[in-house]
């Protein structure tokens, strides 16, 4: 594992890789807290507040280039947002059922497996985790 490809990557990669990490572990720490205390109110709203960071952050970093400067990942930032958005609105309306469905759903779709993707070959976080890709001789 090296950190070096993360701090050499421009800023708004740092902040998004960041506030994902954060997140995820946030979000895993929230499984283990007492639903409906101010412990888990607070842990939420800055689990939210991460999430949301994450979500606009993927805006300005435009490495696959599908369709001019996005790709379908930025279909999942969109969706990330609402989902944000509708999550707190059923909190906020006591829809308790509705609250936990969406947050399961935000964390385990929007964060850990869009997180699993970036850990394919040629990927930042592949290089940070699993060092750069080996070259074979005959690719030299």
């Amino acid at each position: 594992m090296t950190l070096a490809p993360l701090l050499a990557a421009p800023p708004v990669i740092q902040l998004h890789v960041a506030a994902a990490v954060g997140a995820l572990v946030l979000g895993f720490a929230q499984f283990a807290i007492r639903r409906g205390t101010p412990r888990h109110r607070l842990v939420g709203r800055l689990w939210v507040g991460l999430m949301a960071v994450v979500a606009l952050s993927s805006f300005w970093i435009s490495g696959l280039r599908q369709v001019g400067p996005f790709s379908w990942i930025h279909v999942l930032s969109v969706a990330t947002l609402v989902l944000l958005w509708r999550a707190v609105r059923y909190a906020r309306m006591r829809r308790v059922a509705a609250h936990r469905w969406a947050m399961i759903g935000l964390f385990a779709g929007g964060l850990v497996i869009t997180g699993l993707f970036t850990l394919l070959p040629g990927r930042l976080m592949h290089t940070v985790l699993f060092g750069p890709p080996v070259t074979r001789i005959a690719d030299r």
